[in-house]
């Protein structure tokens, strides 16, 4: 408060009490009249103004009751007739937030008023704050209740905030993806906002990313093109089974804590990985790739969609139990900037140094010509029998996993955390998987090996002669036999952000901060949470 220059400064009333509130071009802070200086701070109540979601005038209820029933108080609101009310946003616990309002009384309209119309003027000063948004509601996702969610916690703080909405409630897969690339004038919007899930803001990634390329001329079935950065940031309200990015990037999957991320303009990047194979461009990658374990999962549970989620549990169970392998080669570029590993405790966290760090800008045209050849460019060569093979590019943690598959992974260093699973016992495969749920290092066994790298390819050991569709329906089996016994099928399936790739040699490279998300990473504590000013 000394640092910088006081805008107002009054004497008003807060619930029958007088209190002094100061403005600054930081914050909004008030303390109760005689309240000592020497105890504690000089303001027990403040309020980061870039924090405030909407200040407007209020009709007093206490007023109001005492013109109409004479009711006596122990100061006369009478005196103070006037009011507003600020909106602000509170931290509870498991970084939730929540809209907080606290109503001042004033003596006159015209100091009023200048409250009003000086802290909107310090909001009006906030650019990053959107003014415009083009929201998606996927209404099939989760469990159905997209809309719902959108009108009844969303819709009310985005009119109290002013934010302008143009809203549209997807028909048909993919009808978000391709509205983006090619219908919706983005220029007079100020972010896209989707409410579903993870498919949902898949959809909305790959088609604000394709449009971005094609304004740019830029060809996305280039491997090493030099992708541009998406201009308009992405809103995730979660309205889906798991919601593991909204989890990664926010901490909760709390729908209005997200829409107050949103209101209040805050900016998180986030590294996209690009999946191709050859010169063809498959995907796009914000959380994982995986290989044999979780391919197979997915691959299976799609003939069991009639299940709703619990297939995925059923896939899961009868997949460890089948304990298949894979053989192949990797070639990866590790991350040369030393600046983290994935082993090394340090999870990403709002306002990350890793993630903030100047990565050196090299010329890696070279590199990619032969990454086969171990000498070549920094390139690493593992071939080998695997159980699975998973790249992270951020820690996939859910409420399932809190921790994640890579709990070191992070959102804006331009890597990928590449997890090696070899071939291993089923116990030891099992305690490999024990650990997503618990504080053990999940990392911490001989057949597991990860590396934090920022291109890589796979190389299965057989061609792909036989269709994908054809594998996913298993070998075919006369009678019964051993469910768990293990065995080495031609191919697995990659799985891409929970979409089933349709090849199986691929090359990725990671985009770093190709685009930005209404959120602002984890906080590593719940600072600047208040009492509530209302209370007695």
């Amino acid at each position: 408060m000394e640092n910088q220059p006081e805008l107002l400064s009054s004497r008003l009333l807060l619930k029958h009490r007088q209190v002094e509130v100061v403005l600054n071009r930081g914050v909004f802070a008030w303390k109760e009249i005689g309240e000592s200086k020497t105890t504690g701070t000089a303001y027990r109540n403040t309020v980061q103004v870039c924090e405030i979601v909407a200040v407007c005038e209020t009709e007093d209820e206490d007023a109001t009751q005492t013109r109409g029933h004479q009711k006596k108080t122990k100061q006369p609101p009478q005196l103070f007739p006037y009011a507003f009310t600020v909106s602000f946003v509170r931290r509870t616990q498991r970084h939730r937030w929540r809209c907080s309002d606290v109503t001042f009384r004033c003596a006159s309209r015209g100091l009023c008023e200048q409250w009003i119309r000086v802290t909107n003027e310090q909001l009006s000063l906030l650019t990053s704050r959107p003014k415009s948004l083009l929201v998606y509601i996927n209404p099939f996702g989760g469990k159905q209740c997209g809309k719902q969610i959108y009108e009844q916690k969303v819709a009310p703080v985005f009119r109290r905030a002013g934010i302008f909405t143009s809203v549209i409630v997807t028909e048909r897969a993919n009808h978000a993806r391709d509205h983006l690339k090619t219908e919706a004038n983005l220029d007079e919007y100020d972010g896209v906002v989707c409410v579903g899930g993870d498919g949902m803001f898949s959809e909305i990634l790959h088609g604000l990313v394709a449009r971005t390329q094609s304004d740019h001329n830029v060809d996305q079935n280039q491997p090493d093109a030099e992708l541009v950065p998406c201009s308009l940031r992405i809103g995730i309200i979660p309205a889906g089974s798991t919601d593991c990015i909204c989890f990664a990037t926010v901490g909760t999957n709390d729908p209005l804590t997200s829409a107050l991320h949103i209101i209040v303009g805050d900016s998180q990047p986030m590294d996209v990985s690009s999946v191709h194979h050859n010169e063809i461009f498959l995907r796009y990658s914000v959380s994982l790739l995986g290989y044999g374990f979780y391919g197979d999962i997915l691959t299976d549970s799609e003939t069991k969609r009639w299940l709703g989620p619990a297939r995925y549990d059923l896939s899961g169970v009868k997949t460890f139990l089948s304990h298949n392998h894979y053989e192949g080669t990797v070639s990866f570029l590790a991350s040369e900037d030393g600046v983290g590993h994935p082993r090394d405790e340090l999870p990403c966290r709002s306002g990350c140094r890793v993630c903030q760090h100047k990565h050196s800008s090299k010329n890696e045209q070279s590199e990619m010509e032969k990454p086969a050849e171990e000498s070549s460019g920094g390139w690493n060569v593992v071939g080998g029998k695997f159980i699975a093979i998973n790249a992270a590019t951020m820690s996939c943690a859910c409420p399932r996993s809190p921790k994640g598959l890579s709990p070191s992974a992070h959102l804006a260093d331009g890597t990928t955390d590449l997890i090696l699973v070899r071939k291993c016992s089923q116990l030891d495969f099992f305690r490999h998987l024990l650990r997503h749920t618990n504080k053990d290092d999940q990392f911490d066994h001989p057949f597991v090996e990860v590396h934090r790298v920022k291109k890589f390819h796979f190389q299965p050991l057989h061609r792909e002669l036989v269709s994908l569709d054809d594998l996913s329906e298993g070998p075919k089996k006369a009678g019964f036999s051993p469910i768990c016994s293990a065995q080495t099928r031609p191919h697995s399936s990659w799985v891409c952000d929970g979409e089933i790739l349709q090849h199986t040699a691929i090359q990725v490279s990671v985009q770093r901060q190709l685009i930005r998300l209404f959120a602002r990473g984890i906080e590593e504590q719940q600072q600047g949470a208040i009492e509530d000013p209302c209370a007695p």
